[in-house]
C-alpha cells in the first residue's frame, strides 16, 4: 500500500518519505487482517445460510420466554407468541432415556400435557390463551417443578 521513496527535490541527506502506490504488494500485517476479514465473511454467510435461529427454537417453541422454573433434574421453560402459550421441560443432562413430563394448562380449559421416556426434552405442548391465566408443571425422572398461575 505504501513504499518508501525519495522526493526528486530531496537531497542526500534527506530521510524517505512514505507515499501511497497504486499496486503495491500488501504487507504481513494488512494480509492477515484480510485473511481474518475473509474468514469472518465466510462464518458468518454459513450462518446465514444454514438460517440461525433464536434459542426459543431450540427448545421448538416459538415466540419469548416468559417463566423459566429450575429444579434438581431439569428446567421447565414457558414461551408466549401472540395469543398462544408453549411449554418444554429440559433436562439438566441429557443422554439416558428417563421419565420425563410437561404439562400447561389454561384456566378454565383442560391441561395437555406429554410425557414419555425421553432424552432431552419433553413437549412442546401448546395452548390457546387470549386473556386467561396459564400454569405449566414440567417432570424429570421424578421431580418437578410447578410455575404456579401468571400471565392474568
Amino acid at each position: 500500500m505504501f513504499e518508501l521513496r525519495r522526493k526528486p527535490e530531496g537531497g542526500a541527506g534527506r530521510a524517505p518519505v512514505r507515499e501511497p502506490v497504486r499496486g503495491a504488494a500488501r504487507g504481513p500485517v494488512t494480509a492477515r487482517w484480510a485473511a481474518g476479514l475473509t474468514a469472518a465473511a465466510v462464518v458468518a454467510l454459513a450462518l446465514v445460510g444454514t438460517g440461525a435461529r433464536p434459542a426459543s427454537a431450540a427448545s421448538g417453541c416459538p415466540g419469548h420466554l416468559v417463566r423459566s422454573v429450575s429444579f434438581a433434574t431439569g428446567q421447565l421453560k414457558v414461551y408466549r407468541s401472540g395469543q398462544s402459550v408453549c411449554a418444554v421441560t429440559l433436562a439438566k443432562h441429557p443422554g439416558a432415556r428417563r421419565q420425563m413430563s410437561v404439562q400447561l394448562q389454561a384456566r378454565g380449559g383442560r391441561p395437555v400435557s406429554d410425557s414419555g421416556r425421553f432424552t432431552r426434552l419433553a413437549g412442546p405442548v401448546r395452548v390457546r390463551a387470549v386473556h386467561r391465566c396459564v400454569r405449566a408443571v414440567g417432570a424429570v425422572s421424578g421431580r418437578k417443578g410447578a410455575s404456579g398461575w401468571f400471565l392474568c
